[in-house]
């Protein structure tokens, strides 16, 4: 089980050089990995400051040597494709090959980030972007020439150098919101799966074991796969602590993240604070 912290890049942490400094400090307490919420904002209902977390990463990159770094997770249908696959090339190699990229369909539900810019906000059609998109980015990562002709992206002879530094490519994870099946279908294609559950729920560790046991059968290779788990500990009682993650870790999560939902200066010191305080185990 390796251990990441994970805020949104919005609200108090909208600062790059805030993150920048958080995500030392992290390494330093001996965490495995910092992961960012990808969201772009729009909505007047919803007036927050929001930073690029493209930014706020390479910002992080350049105070780490050795953490993890991923966005959990972005948005692909967002994205020109090529765009997305030149930034997380930059910041793979910026890293030293310690880029994550965490992917999924995003939703118009809280901060109208489709239909703000007058984009579709439909999920199926979004699903289906997301597909293309997968496909484009491991083509382009190849370092070969690419020829791609989708209903969404086409390529013409387009070549993408350098290649990551991390091979076969830079692992992807997908997000999905169990027991909806399809997403989990996509993710075993992949190298992870972030679950999340529907109406707000926590995902319990008999959750993790039921996705694990379903993306079994879709699975192509039997390259590593990693499962993240969600939740909070506290960093006071490490046997209380242990017994929180202990559950996940025998269901086959591979990865815990500490998941702070909040945004305003309070929950940033509850932040710093956790962080110092070290992974659970």
């Amino acid at each position: 089980m390796q251990f990441a912290i994970n805020v949104p890049n919005f609200g108090s942490f909208s600062d790059p050089r805030l993150m920048a400094e958080l995500a030392h400090e992290a390494e330093e307490a001996g965490w495995d990995g910092f992961f960012l919420w990808d969201h772009i904002g729009g909505d007047p209902e919803k007036p927050l400051p929001m930073a690029d977390p493209w930014i706020e990463l390479a910002a992080m990159a350049m105070r780490t040597s050795r953490i993890k770094l991923a966005t959990i997770v972005t948005p692909v249908p967002r994205r020109h494709p090529w765009k997305l696959a030149r930034e997380c090339v930059t910041l793979d190699h910026l890293s030293q090959g310690r880029l994550i990229l965490g992917v999924g369909i995003g939703s118009d539900l809280f901060f109208k980030e489709y239909s703000s810019y007058g984009q579709s906000p439909d999920d199926k059609q979004h699903g289906a972007m997301l597909d293309e998109s997968l496909d484009v980015l491991k083509l382009l990562w190849s370092g070969e020439q690419v020829n791609y002709t989708g209903q969404y992206y086409q390529l013409h002879n387009a070549l993408f150098l350098p290649k990551p530094l991390q091979q076969p490519r830079i692992p992807i994870w997908v997000a999905g919101v169990w027991p909806f099946k399809k997403p989990f279908q996509r993710a075993a294609r992949w190298d992870g799966i972030c679950p999340l559950k529907g109406s707000y729920q926590v995902m319990q560790p008999d959750d993790i074991r039921e996705i694990v046991t379903y993306m079994q059968q879709f699975r192509t290779n039997d390259q590593p796969f990693d499962v993240l788990a969600s939740g909070l500990t506290s960093g006071k009682e490490r046997q209380k602590d242990l017994d929180i993650v202990a559950p996940y870790v025998e269901a086959g999560a591979t990865w815990w993240q500490e998941a702070f939902n909040n945004s305003d200066a309070h929950e940033l010191e509850v932040v710093r604070t956790r962080i110092q305080q070290g992974p659970p185990c």
